[in-house]
């Protein structure tokens, strides 16, 4: 990790480019997202599609981070690196939320049937955060 930062990123500081391949790998080798980059799980998927919404259709075109796809369920994973990052979901950017719920809205017509679970996880500690049903069904499209 480090040596690519050092060749992609030539010019930033060598301790930045160590704290940052230490985020990356901290991510990678923390046991609760061992599914996440595990069988079935699939990075950068591209997602376009239409969904209802309360204005009329609505198309959502999009890059999901991270998708594990089960027989049984859909967890859909996306990055992000606000620092401090929010303590509970309840205080996630409601930008945030709007593009998990229309990303949940669509692989639900991807995947009837399907549980669908979406998480945020934070780079700054490689934390995992799920969003529940309830705060997402508020930020619906």
């Amino acid at each position: 990790a480090v040596a690519f930062l050092a060749q992609a990123a030539p010019d930033m500081a060598a301790d930045a480019r160590a704290a940052l391949a230490d985020e990356a790998l901290a991510i990678l080798t923390t046991p609760g997202f061992a599914d996440l980059f595990g069988p079935g799980s699939r990075a950068e998927v591209p997602l376009v599609g239409t969904i209802a919404g309360a204005g009329g259709p609505r198309v959502v075109s999009a890059q999901v981070d991270r998708l594990l796809v089960t027989p049984a369920r859909i967890v859909i994973v996306d990055y992000k690196t606000n620092r401090p990052p929010p303590e509970d979901a309840a205080q996630v950017p409601a930008a945030y939320l709007r593009q998990m719920a229309a990303y949940r809205a669509l692989l639900g017509d991807i995947y009837p049937g399907r549980a669908i679970d979406a998480v945020l996880i934070w780079t700054w500690g490689a934390r995992l955060m799920p969003l529940g049903n309830d705060i997402l069904d508020r930020h619906a499209p």
